[in-house]
């Protein structure tokens, strides 16, 4: 390392966020990318610890020791060299990563661990500044054609990877723009979409093809699809919410947190939709699920101008410091306060709803009960229960499965017993037809869908030379 006595002199320094009162006004980018120096002296933290766990924890397995060495020694074509040798997509998961690299950080068995998911912003940015990212098209091309369906971040690394083996690769996007949840269920304050734009623009120079508005399965027959293409591979995601099936569900003012969230970043985007707006402006508002769906509901509706913003999570509240039965380097389930938590919001914890009362058909209140968990059963509290008043509620408890009708049922392909689809090595029960990301794994992380696109790719990539061996 560089200075393997940094992290003695020089103290943990995040990133600086944004006046609350001024952020809250609009949907920029709520932090501000440090300077050149501040990355260098950041990076130097990192130190020669000899068996860096920050690689174990990563899915992808940055080279995280490697590329803070070059930062903190300006070496920024180096450092952006071994980024992308290993992340096709690090300004995202820069941005939005939970950063479980962090948590196994050597450093931070005693003190605070290094900035390492700022550090890889920083790098990327600096590239980008720099000149140093380019396409980076084949050399020559194998004359095998792959479709991917759904440009989520699992689609966008196989897609990368299998252009850059020589194949030539067709995005399929139902929506219309490239990016899925990435662009349409991220708010543009945590993520801009200009970053996704900038970095779509250098794949197209690569060579690969995106066609969007396009719903494969609809609009686009499944017999094309498998005629035009020798491989296939399913990236459409996880996008079936999961619901709470009780007593006044069909209110009005009832809604699923992606409906919400979808519908606001294409109105920040200039893009139409005809659904009925969802404003909640002026608006009692209550989210339902502590994750980060729910934060980003909570960031959204208090920049429409929410009256006030609850939100409720059926868990306990998790510890502030990690517990003995969490030991590092695992990644610890810790009490998260985001940005958008830090702008105006009442969080509570341990609370089941029974169920929503309305007026005229307008939800008007929730009638919750506070509840224990034992023996991993979930118990009500006796007397506990309180109503909570709202004219807006938002469903943020994640998803259970991919959808089944359409593309995925004409196609055949098995699922699991979860319903995602079943694939043995990224492979489906249909030959030619491979699924990454949420699809197959579940509702998982941005960093885990882009390990899962370019392990699909290696499989693909292995039976299209099986292919042209025979």
């Amino acid at each position: 390392m560089g200075n393997p006595k940094g992290f003695l002199k020089i103290k943990r320094q995040s990133s600086e966020y944004r006046p609350v009162c001024e952020r809250v006004k609009d949907y920029g980018q709520v932090f501000s990318l440090r300077s050149e120096r501040e990355s260098r002296e950041q990076s130097s933290r990192c130190m020669d610890c000899g068996v860096p766990f920050c690689h174990w924890a990563c899915p992808l397995g940055n080279y995280i020791p490697e590329w803070n060495d070059a930062v903190h020694n300006q070496q920024w074509e180096k450092a952006c060299a071994l980024l992308e040798a290993s992340n096709i997509l690090p300004e995202v998961t820069g941005r939005v990563c939970p950063a479980l690299c962090e948590h196994a950080c050597v450093l931070g068995v005693n003190d605070d661990p290094v900035t390492i998911r700022e550090n890889e912003l920083a790098i990327v940015e600096q590239a980008f500044k720099e000149g140093l990212i380019k396409p980076q098209p084949p050399k020559q091309r194998t004359g095998k054609k792959v479709a991917v369906v759904g440009s989520g971040p699992a689609g966008l690394s196989c897609a990368v990877n299998l252009n850059r083996a020589g194949h030539e690769v067709t995005v399929f996007e139902r929506d219309q723009k490239v990016g899925g949840i990435m662009r349409y269920g991220i708010p543009d304050f945590k993520l801009e979409k200009k970053v996704l734009d900038r970095r779509i623009s250098v794949w197209e120079r690569e060579g690969i093809i995106f066609k969007t508005g396009v719903d494969v399965g609809s609009d686009y027959p499944i017999a094309k699809l498998t005629k035009s293409f020798d491989a296939i591979c399913l990236a459409g995601g996880s996008r079936v919410p999961r619901d709470l099936k009780i007593p006044g569900r069909n209110l009005k003012g009832l809604h699923f947190a992606m409906e919400y969230l979808t519908q606001s970043n294409r109105k920040v985007a200039g893009e139409k939709f005809v659904a009925s707006p969802i404003n909640a402006k002026g608006k009692k508002v209550v989210v339902i699920g502590g994750g980060d769906t729910g934060s980003d509901c909570v960031g959204t509706a208090n920049r429409q101008g929410a009256a006030c913003v609850i939100q409720v999570e059926l868990l306990a509240k998790p510890p502030e410091e990690r517990p003995k039965q969490q030991p590092w380097p695992t990644y610890p389930f810790l009490l998260k306060t985001t940005s958008s938590h830090e702008e105006g919001v009442d969080r509570k914890w341990a609370v089941l709803t029974k169920e929503f009362e309305g007026k005229n058909g307008q939800v008007k209140c929730l009638k919750c009960v506070q509840v224990k968990f034992a023996d991993k059963k979930t118990i009500e509290i006796p007397d506990s229960e309180f109503c909570l008043e709202a004219d807006l509620v938002f469903l943020a408890m994640g998803f259970v499965r991919p959808e089944h009708a359409g593309l995925l049922d004409q196609l055949k392909v098995d699922y699991d017993q979860r319903g995602n689809v079943k694939a043995d090595n990224y492979q489906t029960s249909v030959n030619n037809v491979f699924a990454a990301g949420d699809i197959r794994r579940g509702q998982s992380l941005v960093v885990w869908a882009i390990y899962e696109g370019r392990q699909t790719a290696q499989a693909i990539n292995r039976y299209l030379e099986g292919i042209k061996q025979k």
